[in-house]
């Protein structure tokens, strides 16, 4: 043991002993730039990969013949329509015009024999403008997007036969963005541009030419944003440059063998749905949508062109990608899509029935959730829930808002009462001064309630599926400890059109290189938005605890929205409060009478308001063509309006007061609960309207010895309005002093100037209409008023008027007036002003110094109250600078405080102890035009004893729903004065809604099953947060009470015994109740 030995084989090597010649280490950012000289154009593309991309072309007659008919005035007419007029002859290089208008093409189109047995062919046709190209017979195909995006048509094989075939293309003189001049798309646009045809013509594609351009732009995406200490990096720049080497134009087989080298890298299902069945786990999933506002640099018309263009595009995408899935949402693109173009709408049925094309999101539009009332956030969902349902055959269960301007605190609960228990946004991603610090998280309402909220980790929702945007969807994700999945929306978008089949391309490349090198995060297609948070929820009630947010996800950008185009927001209010005046009323007459009530009118009704609550149109961040639209839909809301109420008068047995006869005078009221208050009557003259149900008495004003209300000018521009309970001084137009006689106390902080009109100016940093930086607060400027003088003195009411220069173009009529004081019942100080508004760039606010102090204050939001800091401890503190409330705002210490009511107003801030409402803004893009004109205001000063509590919220209420003075036709019974259906108990209980049930068979539409018999629908919420008692009350002849969701499905039956119904909420709990009759 110990002396044996060993042969040991000898590796046989044919290393070379000496050294052929020197080999130098390449330079990195040569060798990647010379992949984009392969594939880019410039100098190169003759001579690069372009100049095989195709195998053939053939434009001009007679391969191409054109003619075109021309729409007159900006019309958009029908297929029919256009196909009936008379043709003309055009050609490639003619110019059309000008913006908005349409041209019908007839192309006559014959493939040369040489072409006819390639493989692919395209018209290829671009007018840097957007299209639809249509049947010889009407059927809608394929949008065309134009400027080299979206611009090629494939040609059926039919085509191939040697003959003519005619197709027609609509063309629209718009581009995706609209058309404003230059390159900045948010300036206003210009009416005057035209649009050359520059190419239309018939081209042969080489398809491996195709798929290798697809593989060197993913290889040398990976070689350029790889980390360069990664070996993957270091092969991706090799592979590429290898398949530069193997290239030698005009050779094919050279083609062949850069596609194999590719796979190397790429795999070799790289070009194939395939790719996508390899096993591995992916953690990105890839999902096609097309966010198409609704209106923004377009108007509606136009939007309807658009969702015909982009939707049709994705279901034939789906015909040549089995991979693809593709969501999108809002239900009134549906809506308009059946009814303009149901050979579309055919196509896209059939695809959500097999699962490819997705509807999401349950709203009727994308909405703005910060300025809608809470019952419009409910109809929302119920008008697009039922649209989604009725039409194919099942509810949306993810809210999907990616592009909405924050999203206020109730949204969770109203989601979970809409059926939808997930929610997908991107939009904070934006936020300009904090880093919104979650992914994927729980989000809980104001209530308690939660949904699941994604925000995509790409930050985008219009991603163009480059491989930057799938591996920013692991390197961004800000939730990876506790789920590393993430969803990739991508998609042309904005504008509409949606993916392309290069964005489908690029993804197959991306899935393949992952499983093939690794490194870049596996994205997976073939799954939808449902799927992906199904996994999420699955996760979570298997006990993976999501990380919290609760309360409102402020957006800190685009705080300009809640004040911008102020006429529009005043429609959308005054249009809300009708609304829910007309169906309180309706319901109750078609219950007691009758009376038919008016479903379709008021379904007509809601879905405009619906719509004008669109994210550009609401916040006032589009183009003027838009508001005139919505001038004019707001119009017919109110026409229809005021013909329901004149039917629901004569039910009522009154009329509008008779300028002759000032007898059997009555108020209707609207509010469910006791008022008390001074009605004017006429000629100076008041009444003071008293009860609970929808018609007041009116007694007379008794003028007493004593004054109990009056104004003095106490010396020269000093004046004094008073009543049992405010004093209140005035000096050179503002509130120097309002002394609160019962509690003892002053309200204006010592120094200060209550309602001073101030101004700011208002330049952000880009988005005009959107933005209202934090610096402007440095600008700030006191206007300087005119002379003040008494304009009433009346024994019911006093007011002095001042008038204020703004600038040569603009002044600024401010009333304050004080109405005589009734006992038990707190008084207020109102204001109403008319502004003549001509600025530029410019911010006008009125402020209020109070004698309060707190860190928070409280602000109305939808179905209950948000508190936000007072303070700047923070940059999150900080950022809220500019935020948004409904009808008040308030500041309160223990025992005390101070609110501000507001008839449609939005913006609001609070500093410390400075209140200020933001009244009017002035920018100049996208429309010119904001704001410009006359505008009548009107806010108010509430005091009050106690915290924030119901005498805030009624008064708020009552404020903004004033008495409306009727005259009764008939003798009026006892039984009239009273309301059917009363709520009693905790008063911070509101019943905020009365309407009939949806699918009563007597009231519904057909669009989903009828129900029997009548019910009566009830919406109550808490208003201040704190678990609430109370007991419904009526006398209408009810059969079974339930609890139901939102949507007015039936939940718990509640007991309900002489006819009282005892309930109890959650604090800010909403909850619906149905009474069946």
């Amino acid at each position: 043991m110990g002396g044996e030995t060993f042969e040991i084989a000898k590796l046989k090597s044919s290393y070379p002993k000496l050294s052929a010649h020197p080999v130098g280490q390449w330079i990195p950012n040569i060798y990647k730039d010379r992949i984009g000289m392969f594939t880019g154009g410039g100098q190169y593309e003759t001579k690069n990969l372009r100049a095989m991309l195709t195998e053939g072309s053939a434009s001009g007659e007679p391969h191409v013949k054109l003619s075109v008919w021309d729409a007159p005035d900006l019309t958009r007419p029908t297929f029919k329509e256009a196909t009936s007029h008379k043709f003309e002859s055009t050609s490639v290089g003619s110019w059309f015009g000008p913006s908005w208008s349409t041209h019908w093409f007839k192309v006559q189109l014959t493939v040369p024999k040489e072409l006819c047995k390639k493989e692919l062919l395209e018209l290829r046709w671009d007018a840097n403008n957007e299209g639809m190209v249509w049947t010889e017979d009407g059927n809608p195909l394929q949008g065309l997007t134009g400027g080299g995006e979206r611009t090629e048509w494939i040609l059926p094989k039919k085509f191939r036969d040697g003959k003519e075939h005619t197709i027609y293309i609509e063309m629209a003189c718009n581009g995706m963005f609209g058309n404003a001049p230059g390159g900045d798309s948010i300036q206003p646009p210009d009416p005057n541009k035209y649009f050359q045809l520059s190419k239309a013509e018939i081209v042969a594609v080489n398809v491996e030419a195709r798929h290798l351009y697809i593989d060197m732009w993913e290889i040398g995406d990976a070689a350029r944003e790889f980390p360069a200490d990664s070996w993957e990096q270091h092969k991706a720049l090799k592979i590429a440059n290898d398949i530069i080497d193997a290239f030698e134009l005009g050779n094919q087989d050279s083609i062949l063998k850069g596609r194999k080298i590719a796979q190397e890298y790429l795999g070799k299902n790289s070009s194939s749905s395939k790719v996508y069945d390899s096993g591995t786990e992916p953690i990105v999933y890839g999902v096609g949508h097309c966010h198409i506002d609704t209106c923004w640099l377009w108007p509606w018309a136009e939007t309807k062109r658009k969702v015909a263009r982009s939707w049709s595009n994705q279901c034939d995408l789906m015909d040549r990608y089995p991979e693809h899935r593709f969501t999108c949402s809002q239900a009134q693109q549906y809506k308009w899509l059946k009814q303009y173009y149901p050979y579309v709408f055919d196509r896209v049925k059939e695809k959500v029935k097999k699962g490819t094309f997705q509807p999401v999101g349950g709203s009727w539009v994308e909405h703005d959730t910060n300025m809608p009332s809470g019952e419009s956030l409910v109809r929302q969902f119920v008008y697009g829930q039922r649209l989604f349902e009725s039409n194919f055959g099942e509810r949306c269960r993810t809210f999907w808002l990616p592009d909405t301007f924050g999203y206020s605190s109730q949204l969770p609960q109203l989601c979970r009462l809409a059926g939808m228990t997930r929610f997908f946004t991107q939009k904070l991603s934006w936020n300009n001064i904090n880093k919104f610090p979650h992914t994927t998280f729980n989000w809980v309402s104001l209530d308690g309630s939660q949904v699941i909220c994604h925000m995509a980790p790409s930050e985008t929702y219009t991603a163009e599926a480059n491989f930057g945007d799938v591996r920013r969807s692991v390197t961004q994700h800000k939730s990876m400890d506790q789920d590393n999945t993430s969803l990739l929306v991508f998609g042309k978008g904005d504008g509409g059109g949606g993916p392309t089949w290069e964005h489908l391309e690029k993804l197959r490349r991306c899935r393949g290189m992952a499983d093939t090198v690794g490194l870049l995060p596996r994205v997976h297609l073939g799954e939808g938005v449902e799927e992906f948070f199904d996994r999420l929820e699955k996760k979570a009630s298997e006990g993976l605890d999501f990380v919290t947010w609760y309360g409102e996800l402020y957006f800190e950008l685009h705080r300009g929205t809640y004040t911008t185009q102020a006429n529009n927001k005043r429609n959308n209010r005054k249009s809300e409060i009708m609304l829910h005046d007309i169906e309180q009323l309706a319901t109750l007459a078609s219950i007691k009478s009758g009376y038919k009530y008016p479903k379709e009118d008021i379904d007509d009704m809601w879905e405009a308001v619906l719509l004008c609550q669109f994210h550009d149109c609401l916040p006032g961040s589009s183009i003027e063509m838009c508001y005139d639209d919505s001038d004019e839909l707001y119009a017919k809301v109110f026409k229809t309006g005021e013909k329901i109420f004149k039917d629901l008068q004569s039910v009522l047995g009154v009329q509008d007061v008779s300028p002759t006869s000032g007898d059997n005078l009555l108020a209707l009221n609207t509010m469910p609960w006791h008022r008390r208050e001074i009605i004017s009557i006429g000629e100076n003259r008041a009444g003071v309207a008293c009860g609970e149900g929808n018609l007041l008495n009116i007694k007379t004003f008794k003028i007493t010895e004593t004054p109990e209300v009056t104004v003095e000018e106490v010396r020269k521009g000093v004046f004094v309005l008073q009543n049992d309970q405010l004093r209140v001084s005035v000096e050179d137009g503002y509130i120097s002093s309002l002394y609160d006689r019962k509690a003892e106390r002053e309200v204006v902080a010592k120094g200060g100037k209550a309602n001073q009109l101030v101004i700011f100016d208002d330049k952000p940093l880009y988005w005009q209409a959107w933005d209202v930086e934090v610096y402007h607060l440095d600008s700030r400027k006191e206007l300087s008023p005119g002379t003040t003088k008494i304009f009433q003195a009346d024994a019911h009411q006093v007011s002095v008027v001042t008038e204020t220069k703004i600038s040569d173009k603009s002044w600024i009529k401010t009333y304050i007036s004080l109405s005589a004081a009734f006992k038990g019942q707190q008084s207020y100080v109102e204001m109403h002003s008319e502004v003549e508004w001509q600025e530029s760039m410019k911010f006008l606010k009125v402020e209020f110094p109070v004698d309060v102090r707190n860190t928070e204050a409280s602000y109305e939001t939808q179905y209950g109250v948000v508190r936000r800091p007072t303070h700047y401890n923070t940059t999150w503190d900080m950022a809220k600078f500019e935020v948004c409330c409904h009808k008040f705002a308030d500041l309160s210490e223990h025992g005390y405080g101070v609110s501000i009511l507001n008839d449609s107003k939005y913006g609001f801030a609070t500093c410390g102890n400075l209140m200020r409402l933001s009244l009017l803004r002035a920018p100049k893009a996208p429309d010119a035009h904001a704001d410009m004109g006359r505008h009548h205001i009107r806010w108010a000063i509430l005091p009050h004893t106690g915290d924030l509590g119901p005498t805030t919220v009624r008064t708020a209420y009552n404020f903004n729903n004033p008495l409306k003075l009727a005259q009764s036709t008939t003798p009026i019974t006892p039984a009239t004065f009273s309301n059917p259906i009363k709520l009693i108990g905790n008063p911070s209980l509101i019943l905020d809604t009365i309407k009939r049930g949806e699918d009563d068979e007597d009231v519904s539409r057909g669009e989903l099953p009828k129900r029997k018999g009548k019910s009566v629908v009830l919406r109550i919420y808490d208003s201040l947060g704190g678990t609430s008692k109370g007991t419904i009350e009526t006398t209408l002849n009810v059969k079974k009470v339930y609890k139901t969701n939102i949507l007015e499905d039936d939940e718990d039956e509640i007991s309900i015994s002489d006819g009282k119904i005892d309930i109890t909420l959650r604090p800010f709990e909403v909850a619906t109740f149905r009474l069946q009759l």
